[in-house]
């Protein structure tokens, strides 16, 4: 599973005026061992197995969109508005309601399920990005930092919403990820900056940071809770029946 950050558009805002003062190259580092090594030192600060142990997971990015992932099936339901999307990732695919009613019309259905798609690529990169930095698809590079520290630039060849990013991570000396930079093909500035903080470990002790500090706003990730199944958030039945019998 490959998920790659498409930035959604309020992120944009404050960004824009970056570019006549700030628009850094993306750095040369050097591909190998050692990057890959830099790579399972984050994934092990972030808890990497306790994350794949997890089988539903929900959150709500910024206050504008709220997510109920089943991680076992890869399934999503992805609300906002008035809008709810039951999605398939992998195939782009599900069912799209607009104020409780389903969609009838095809392009208006397809159109939502996109949509739907995006929100999802782009919240779960934000939701636990370091997961992600030996997936298939993905390229790493070490690379030195001005006072000589060790840095990860992972870059998404593949997949995704926008293949062709790249992320510079900066890390603590356990591993733990305080920062990014990013050159992403949505945002035409290079080398913005968003902090990974305020580090939590949900209830079964996967890392995941809540606090995200860019230039000018701050994005939040809340009410994030794990359980087993759809029960475990006050569904009674498979909240993923209407689409997981056509996956």
């Amino acid at each position: 599973m490959i998920l790659i950050v498409a930035i959604s558009a309020f992120v944009l805002l404050g960004i824009a005026g970056l570019y006549f003062y700030h628009n850094d190259e993306k750095p040369l580092g050097i591909p190998g061992p050692e990057a890959n090594q830099l790579a399972l030192k984050m994934q092990k600060a972030i808890n990497l197995q306790a994350w794949k142990e997890i089988k539903y997971i929900s959150w709500d990015f910024a206050g504008q969109h709220q997510h109920l992932w089943d991680k076992e099936r890869h399934l999503a339901k992805v609300t906002w508005g008035d809008n709810m999307v039951l999605l398939n990732p992998s195939t782009v695919t599900g069912a799209a309601y607009a104020k409780g009613e389903k969609l009838g019309n095809k392009d208006e259905s397809d159109k939502l399920v996109k949509e739907a798609w995006e929100y999802f690529i782009n919240d779960s990169f934000w939701l636990n990005a370091p997961s992600l930095a030996l997936q298939p698809g993905t390229s790493r590079e070490l690379v030195k930092g001005d006072d000589g520290d060790k840095q990860l630039l992972v870059s998404y060849t593949t997949g995704g919403a926008t293949p062709g990013d790249s992320y510079l991570w900066k890390l603590d000396e356990n591993g733990l990820p305080i920062s990014y930079k990013m050159w992403v093909s949505i945002i035409p500035v290079g080398g913005v900056e968003f902090t990974w903080e305020n580090w939590q470990p949900l209830d079964n002790g996967a890392m995941i940071s809540r606090t995200h500090v860019g230039p000018g706003f701050t994005l939040e990730l809340t009410d994030i809770k794990t359980g087993n199944s759809g029960e475990d958030f006050g569904l009674r039945a498979d909240p993923f029946a209407e689409i997981a019998v056509i996956r």
